[in-house]
């Protein structure tokens, strides 16, 4: 079973950055061994996919994150991030790690972002 804790989030001003964190753990399961994503969820509006990294490292993002976030990952500590810039009030979500691997997939219990105009 994968275990996926996200942190980082919080208020921020428009124009400007955070960072996402999601640490996994879990007996056999590695960042690297799987397909990461972040995700998000206004009040309202369903789950939409933010950015994806896969095993082999290649990375897509949704049109409202291109340019301004980036997803990577370590493999030694297990972690995969989200940098975002330029960030916008509509921005503003609850932000959800999953790993996909198997068929099976794993959330975090998501993280609040704020972004303030």
């Amino acid at each position: 079973q994968v275990q996926l804790q996200e942190s980082g989030g919080g208020l921020v001003q428009a124009g400007g950055s955070l960072r996402l964190s999601c640490a996994a753990s879990g007996r056999i399961f590695t960042v690297s061994s799987g397909l990461m994503g972040w995700y998000r969820q206004a009040p309202g509006n369903e789950r939409e996919l933010v950015a994806t990294i896969t095993s082999g490292g290649s990375t897509t993002y949704a049109g409202t994150a291109k340019g301004r976030f980036t997803i990577s990952r370590d493999n030694v500590k297990n972690t995969v991030y989200l940098q975002m810039s330029s960030l916008k009030p509509e921005d503003t979500a609850v932000y959800y790690c999953k790993a996909q691997r198997g068929g099976v997939n794993s959330w975090g219990q998501g993280i609040q972002v704020t972004v303030s105009s």
